[in-house]
């Protein structure tokens, strides 16, 4: 018999912790509940979760910090909850890494839909057997297996999603991605709303590298963006 997934429920307000909680256990989830930021980081450690609905209204420290501090050490799924709808958050949480944004309130079997999404797209991540982890072009290397990006000798520092996006496009070298298929591709759903935070993704990519190498991040105007090798 597999052992139950783990998921860790972090919101201030406990009767809306318990009752995502009582979602989760009907449908075969261990939860744990968490009721502030700073709790949330160390249990994070003990629990070991599988994925993490983090509310991002915390007392102490907000659920972006939360997120942060979660993302120095694990590329566990995220799924933010909040009662703020503006684009602004939703942009906000997704380039901290997250990997999905509910708004309050919210549908119990949407809620259990999304995480089921998710939890699906990293369960097929970690079966691939997959032989080329390490793309390597002229003074650059990226390697999968310990999220590193290695440019003229010197690792760099790449946010996990910046990091995703960089390997997915340079491992297909000269195909072209349209902003929602890099969005589905990335952060594994269908992102209802504004696709700037691609823009933003890749514009961080490039501001790490120079100009003048054999390769590059390219804009295709009216399309999306290519890993461009000359």
């Amino acid at each position: 018999m597999t052992d139950k997934l783990k998921i860790m429920v972090v919101d201030d307000d406990e009767h809306i912790a318990e009752l995502i909680s009582l979602y989760l256990l009907r449908e075969g989830y261990e939860t744990c509940e968490v009721y502030n930021g700073a709790d949330a980081v160390k249990k994070f450690e003990v629990f070991k979760p599988n994925l993490i609905m983090l509310d991002i209204m915390l007392p102490g420290i907000d659920g972006y910090q939360v997120c942060r501090e979660i993302r120095k050490v694990s590329n566990v799924p995220v799924i933010m909850l909040t009662a703020k709808g503006d684009t602004f958050d939703k942009v906000l949480g997704l380039e901290l890494g997250a990997d999905d944004y509910m708004v309050k309130p919210f549908e119990p079997k949407e809620l259990i839909a999304r995480i089921k999404a998710v939890l699906r797209r990293y369960e097929v991540k970690d079966k691939e057997e997959d032989n080329e982890n390490k793309i390597t072009f002229e003074n650059l290397e990226i390697n999968m297996d310990n999220y590193t990006v290695t440019y003229h000798g010197k690792e760099l520092s790449f946010p996990p999603k910046e990091f995703e996006l960089l390997y997915f496009l340079a491992k297909r070298p000269n195909q072209v991605f349209t902003r929602d298929q890099l969005l589905d591709k990335i952060w594994g759903y269908e992102y209802i709303g504004d696709t700037r935070t691609v823009d933003v993704h890749i514009k961080r990519i490039r501001e790490k590298f120079d100009e003048s190498e054999s390769w590059s991040v390219k804009t295709v105007w009216g399309v999306g963006y290519k890993f461009e090798v000359k």
